[in-house]
C-alpha cells in the first residue's frame, strides 16, 4: 500500500470521504441548553418557610415592648478628627427623648477623642466609673472577674457601641468589669464632671434629668416586654392580681417588594430557530432564574426587610479574636432556641474550617434534602455569595429560628396571581412592537418578616483573611 493511500488521500491528494466539517452541515449537532454561570444554591430561598401575604401586607403583632435607648452611635470625621453625631446622643438611655439641639451640640463638642492600640487597658476593674466611652472604629474586649477570681468574657464591643452611660447620673460607683483594646481603637469620652457642667448651663437638660428620675418605670420582663402580673407558691386565699397582656400599638407591616423585567424576544426567532429547544422557553427560564438570584440578595442586603438590617441589636456580637472559631459560634448557636440554620457567605465557611482544623475540631457534616452539608452542633451552615465580604475582607455569619410555630423569620409572598408560571412569580405577554419583538414582563413578589427578634442573630466583622 502506498504512503498516499494510507493517509486516505487519492493520487494528486483529492480526499477519497466526506470531510468530517462538511459532514456537520447535515447532521443535527447533540447540545446543552443555554447554560447560566450567575444560578447558586439558593438555600435561603429553599429552607424559609414561606407564607401567604393576601393584600400584599403582612402584619406583625407583637406583646408591647418598651424602648430602652441600646442604639448605636454614629460619627462624622475630618482628617484623623472623629466626632460624634449630635442627636445620635440621643441613643444613650439617659439622653432618650431629648431634643434640644444647642445642647446636644454643646455636649458633642466636650467629648474627647482618644486612642488606643491592641493590648491595652481603656477601664479597669475596681477604679472610679464617672465616664462615658463611645466606641468610633475598633474593637474592645470586656472582661469581668468571676466568683472565684478567675477572668470571665463578658463580650465584645465594636464601632458605634457605647458603655459606662450609667456613670454620667452618678449611679456607678466603680468599673464592675476591665475593657481592653483588641485592636487599634479610637475612642470618645465624656466625663461626669463636664457632664454635670452642661446640664448646670441648660435648663432643659436639667429638666429632662428630673423627669426621668421622676418617671415611674413600667414593670417588664426581661425581654423588655410588659410584664404579665401572675402569683404562684402562695397558700390561703389571697387577692390574686389583676393582668391583661399589652399589645404594640403600631405593630409592623412588611410589603411584599418585586423584581421585575421586560424580556424581549424578536419573532424571527421564535418562528424560526424553535427547534429542538424553544428559545422563548429557555429565555424565559435564564430571566427566571436572574429574577431568583436577585429575590434572595434582597432578603439578604434590603434595608427595608433584608435580614442583615433587620436583626436586633441586642442579637448583634462580634466575634472574639477577629476570624469564626468554634466558640463565637456557640456564642451566636445560644442566643435564641431550636436554630434550625446559619447561613454564611462560603469564604466564611472555609474561615471558620481553618479554625476547626487549628483546634483539632472536626464538625460533622448534615443530609439536608440529599446533601452533606457542613453543621456546627448539628445545625447545617448554608452557603450564601449574597452576603457581602467588605473592602476589609470581613463578612457577617446568620442564624436564625424559622416558621410562624416558632415565632421566627419566614418568607412572605402571594401564589394565585395571574399569569403565575412559580409561587409568586408571573410572566404575562405585553404584545409585539413595530419592530416586531415580542415582549414579556416577568415579575417575582417577596418578602421577609422577623416575627420575634431572637429569631434573627448575626455574628459580624468576621474575617476570612487569617
Amino acid at each position: 500500500m502506498t504512503e498516499s493511500a494510507q493517509s486516505g488521500l487519492g493520487v494528486e491528494g483529492s480526499p477519497l470521504s466526506l470531510d468530517t466539517a462538511a459532514a456537520r452541515n447535515l447532521a443535527t449537532t447533540t447540545k446543552s441548553a443555554p447554560q447560566m454561570q450567575g444560578i447558586s444554591s439558593r438555600w435561603l430561598l429553599r429552607m424559609l418557610p414561606w407564607v401567604q401575604a393576601s393584600g400584599g401586607v403582612y402584619r406583625v403583632n407583637r406583646r408591647l415592648s418598651y424602648a430602652v435607648g441600646d442604639g448605636r452611635v454614629s460619627f462624622s470625621s475630618t482628617g484623623s478628627e472623629v466626632r460624634v453625631v449630635p442627636p445620635e446622643l440621643c441613643e444613650l438611655p439617659l439622653l432618650r427623648g431629648f431634643a434640644d439641639e444647642g445642647t446636644l451640640n454643646a455636649l458633642a463638642g466636650h467629648f474627647v477623642q482618644q486612642e488606643f492600640d491592641a493590648g491595652d487597658v481603656i477601664v479597669e476593674v475596681g477604679r472610679p466609673a464617672d465616664q462615658v466611652f463611645l466606641i468610633a472604629h475598633g474593637k474592645v474586649g470586656r472582661v469581668g472577674v468571676g466568683k472565684y477570681g478567675d477572668e470571665t468574657a463578658l463580650g465584645v464591643l465594636a464601632d458605634g457601641d457605647y458603655f459606662g452611660d450609667r456613670a454620667l447620673a452618678g449611679s456607678q460607683e466603680t468599673w464592675d468589669f476591665t475593657a481592653k483594646a483588641q485592636t487599634k481603637c479610637i475612642v470618645l469620652t465624656l466625663s461626669r464632671e463636664r457632664f454635670d457642667e452642661l446640664a448646670e448651663q441648660s435648663e432643659e437638660l436639667r429638666d429632662h434629668l428630673a423627669a426621668l428620675r421622676d418617671q415611674e418605670r413600667p414593670a417588664q420582663n426581661k425581654h423588655g416586654e410588659a410584664a404579665i402580673s401572675l402569683a404562684s407558691g402562695h397558700a390561703g386565699e389571697p387577692v390574686l392580681p389583676g393582668t391583661f397582656v399589652d399589645y404594640e400599638l403600631s405593630p409592623r407591616e412588611y410589603e411584599l417588594s418585586v423584581a421585575q423585567t421586560v424580556l424581549r424576544v424578536h419573532t424571527r426567532v421564535a418562528d424560526l430557530y424553535n427547534q429542538p429547544m424553544n428559545q422563548v422557553e429557555q429565555q424565559l427560564r435564564l430571566t427566571i432564574e436572574a429574577l431568583r438570584e436577585r429575590q434572595e440578595n434582597e432578603l439578604v442586603n434590603n434595608r427595608e426587610f433584608g435580614l442583615l438590617h433587620n436583626a436586633d441589636l441586642k442579637q448583634r456580637i462580634y466575634p472574639r479574636s477577629g476570624p469564626p472559631t468554634p466558640d463565637d459560634m456557640d456564642e451566636l448557636l445560644s442566643r435564641r432556641r431550636k436554630t434550625r440554620f446559619f447561613l454564611a457567605h462560603p469564604k466564611a465557611i472555609a474561615a471558620f474550617g481553618r479554625e476547626c482544623s487549628r483546634r483539632g475540631v472536626y464538625p460533622q457534616s448534615v443530609e439536608v434534602e440529599g446533601h452533606a452539608v457542613s453543621s456546627w452542633r448539628g445545625v447545617p451552615i448554608f452557603p450564601c455569595d449574597k452576603i457581602p465580604i467588605g473592602d476589609d475582607r470581613t463578612t457577617s455569619i446568620i442564624a436564625m429560628r424559622t416558621g410562624v410555630d416558632d415565632q421566627g423569620v419566614i418568607g412572605l409572598h402571594q401564589t394565585g396571581i395571574p399569569n403565575e408560571v412559580q409561587p409568586s412569580l408571573s410572566v404575562r405577554f405585553m404584545g409585539i412592537n413595530d419592530q416586531a419583538v415580542l415582549s414579556y414582563l416577568v415579575s417575582a413578589y417577596y418578602s421577609a418578616a422577623v416575627l420575634v427578634p431572637d429569631a434573627l442573630g448575626i455574628l459580624e466583622n468576621v474575617e476570612i483573611s487569617r
